[in-house]
């Protein structure tokens, strides 16, 4: 669990991940589908899932260059488990804003 959590764990991947599993993606859509996340902070995490062996870059040779990137099959495992977290956020995280009793 560990590395898993180390992996997953840092901020942006699990999102990357999940806009993955619904299509692979060129970095400007990518980009777009994460509102929020910098270009250069996109760069590393993609690079680091594909040191993992989660995602695979190919480059689309132009005019213009592209860069696609999608999951590879131990990526798309990760499906059904990161559907299951989207369940359990949507009933155990739904309100984040009550005030909580201890």
């Amino acid at each position: 669990m560990h590395r898993v959590f180390a992996l997953l764990g840092k901020r942006w991947s699990g999102l990357i991940l999940a806009v993955l599993t619904q299509n692979p993606g060129h970095f400007s859509e990518l980009r777009r589908a994460i509102p929020g996340i910098s270009e250069r902070m996109l760069s590393d995490r993609l690079t680091e899932l594909g040191e993992a062996g989660l995602v695979v870059r190919r480059v689309d040779e132009g005019p213009p260059l592209r860069v696609c990137y999608r999951l590879t099959e131990a990526g798309l495992a990760l499906g059904p488990a990161l559907e299951e977290l989207r369940r359990w956020a949507a009933v155990h995280l739904a309100d984040t804003t009550a005030p909580r009793s201890c």
